[in-house]
């Protein structure tokens, strides 16, 4: 659906020494946050923690649509590159979970 906000859903083990740099750094105020401000289409972060495994977080970062996203990924490839850069000490590992929009409701019931 053309227009749908859209999520990108990233999941992440952090070090144990890191929890605070991680959650300043990823959080929705924090440094990746503010380069998506950059684009009008960035529509916020939430981050979550893992209440059974200490250490797994999950970003949610929203966009109108996948389009804006990626054109803007593409945009800033290489600020996008720097501060993952930076990042990767704070982690153990990062895997995509997916892109996500909202199902269309169904009509009629």
């Amino acid at each position: 659906m053309k227009g749908c906000p859209y999520l990108a859903i990233w999941e992440f083990e952090i070090k144990a020494d890191c929890r605070a740099q991680f959650e300043e750094v990823y959080g929705p105020d924090g440094a990746w946050a503010q380069l998506f401000r950059q684009s009008p289409d960035y529509l916020g972060t939430k981050l979550l923690c893992d209440l059974t495994r200490p250490g797994r977080y999950l970003t949610l970062d929203s966009w109108s649509s996948r389009e804006a996203f990626h054109t803007f990924k593409q945009a800033h490839a290489a600020e996008y590159e720097t501060l993952d850069k930076q990042c990767e000490g704070l982690t153990e590992g990062e895997a995509m979970v997916g892109e996500f929009e909202e199902a269309p409701a169904k009509s009629g019931r």
